[in-house]
């Protein structure tokens, strides 16, 4: 069964409200978990070991936590967050845990702090509540649960009532873990561990050492990328291989929401500069928007579900960049616009009901202006959960009630975690429910859905929805 608070964390305040928000959050809390979009390690589950002591599993991973530790002085490699550059890192857990609890006021108000107490209480059974004179006692406490088989990661996710985990990866992974995953029969095509393609790093002229990945991309696609047409087909055997390893979807991490519709000469001539040095900033924006259109072709003959994740400045912190490297904490959103960027894409393909694009955004402005009335217009376009900076309770309450009017429930894909720290997984979903558990009570109460409605609302947003725009064996909505 999947792991449930006993309290009423964070349904509404009101009695009455709170009493319907009950008992939707109960027929929401039973369905399995659907995780369509995160970047756990797939060899977590695939080689099946114990988790480190809790720093490593808890601290060291999670940019959400030593990014706020960082804007208070505290620098990563206190931390023990592995360096690029040589620099010596804190190594010892309990140094690292007790500095983190000296610091754990931060967090007040944060959904670091209640996904991780949650985690705690939930996931490990630890109650005793985190502080500087308790440190050692709830690290020993955690030490002491991942010590036992049932806290390794296959157990877990039994435990956590996973249904779906799909993980990321680049097309110059091989696939192995999740090869060894389809032969312990967790993954594969239908399986319970999915890839995800994510072709950013062989995609964007301004990622580094791009075109070393392109001749790497030549190596494990067998396709030969030295023009712009081999590197389609390199591009297009790579997602037959991530297809055959049970990916249903792709995503794409593009700075802007921009597509092109370049002709084949003009991508050429794109590529052809971008392989010889001589791209600039234009021309790799140019690219990547003109690659949108060519993957969202290559999901009407594939059946790939895109996933469209823009809006993220990387790399602003160049300082933690160049000290510790990318996914640490040093992006930073930016405005991002959508309803001229997107254009071209729509125009060729938006009316298109083989074709599912899901649109996230980093830019809460968004929601009410130009992605609800999008999403409740084109046949192909569906709106994705908050994420990264926005996947607060505060946020998921506004992206209800800012596209519920203009596009429903039903032009929605369903809850993401987008997390690597696996044990959040349960507690971030167990959020979005109550959420969604409060929101639908208030339309009953205020007698715009009948109760029925909402309890059929609710598991679908919490299970069908994303089971069913993903395609893990739903029907389509």
């Amino acid at each position: 069964m999947p792991i449930m608070s006993p309290s009423d964390l964070l349904l509404p305040a009101e009695p009455g409200l709170r009493a319907l928000a009950r008992e939707l959050y109960a027929l929401a809390a039973e369905q399995p978990i659907i995780s369509p979009h995160g970047h756990v390690d797939p060899g977590l589950l695939a080689e099946d070991q114990p988790f480190p002591d809790p720093a490593r599993l808890l601290v060291v991973p999670d940019h959400y936590l030593t990014r706020m530790l960082l804007s208070q002085g505290l620098p990563p490699a206190d931390l023990g967050v592995p360096s690029v550059d040589g620099s010596p890192v804190e190594t010892d857990g309990r140094t690292i845990w007790r500095r983190f609890a000296a610091h754990w006021h931060l967090f007040r108000g944060t959904p670091s702090r209640l996904w991780l107490e949650q985690t705690f209480r939930n996931v490990f059974g630890v109650d005793t509540p985190l502080s500087p004179a308790t440190a050692d006692a709830v690290y020993d406490a955690l030490a002491a649960r991942l010590a036992e088989p049932g806290f390794r990661p296959r157990a877990l996710f039994e435990r956590f009532g996973i249904e779906v985990l799909a993980t990321t990866e680049s097309p110059l992974d091989d696939l192995g873990r999740h090869a060894k995953l389809a032969a312990d029969g967790w993954g594969g095509p239908g399986g319970r561990v999915v890839t995800t393609f994510r072709p950013d790093d062989v995609v964007d002229m301004e990622f580094g050492n791009w075109s070393a990945n392109v001749d790497r991309l030549a190596e494990v696609s067998g396709e030969d990328t030295g023009t712009y047409a081999g590197y389609l087909a390199a591009l297009r055997a790579r997602r037959e291989a991530f297809a055959a390893a049970g990916a249903t979807s792709t995503d794409h991490g593009h700075p802007t929401a921009r597509t092109l519709d370049l002709s084949p000469v003009q991508a050429a001539a794109l590529y052809d500069r971008g392989r010889r040095g001589l791209a600039d900033a234009a021309d790799a924006e140019a690219f990547r928007a003109h690659m949108l259109l060519e993957f969202a072709r290559m999901s009407l003959d594939d059946g790939l579900v895109m996933q469209l994740h823009p809006g993220a400045v990387r790399n602003h912190n160049r300082w933690l960049h160049a000290r510790h490297g990318r996914d640490v904490g040093g992006d930073v959103p930016q405005a991002t616009e959508y309803v001229h960027g997107l254009a071209p894409l729509l125009d060729a393909h938006g009316n298109d009901p083989r074709l599912t694009v899901v649109l996230y955004t980093l830019d809460e402005d968004t929601f009410t202006r130009e992605l609800a009335p999008l999403a409740g217009g084109y046949a192909a376009l569906r709106l994705g959960a908050p994420w990264w900076f926005l996947d607060s309770p505060e946020v998921l309450r506004r992206f209800r009630e800012a596209v519920t009017e203009t596009a429903g429930f039903y032009n929605t894909a369903g809850f993401v975690d987008d997390t690597r720290a696996f044990c959040s997984i349960p507690v971030r979903h167990d959020v979005a429910r109550r959420v969604d558990a409060g929101f639908l009570a208030r339309l009953v109460a205020e007698h715009r859905l009948t109760g029925d409605e909402a309890a059929e609302t609710i598991v679908d947003l919490a299970y069908r929805l994303p089971k069913q725009v993903f395609k893990f064996g739903g029907e389509p909505s």
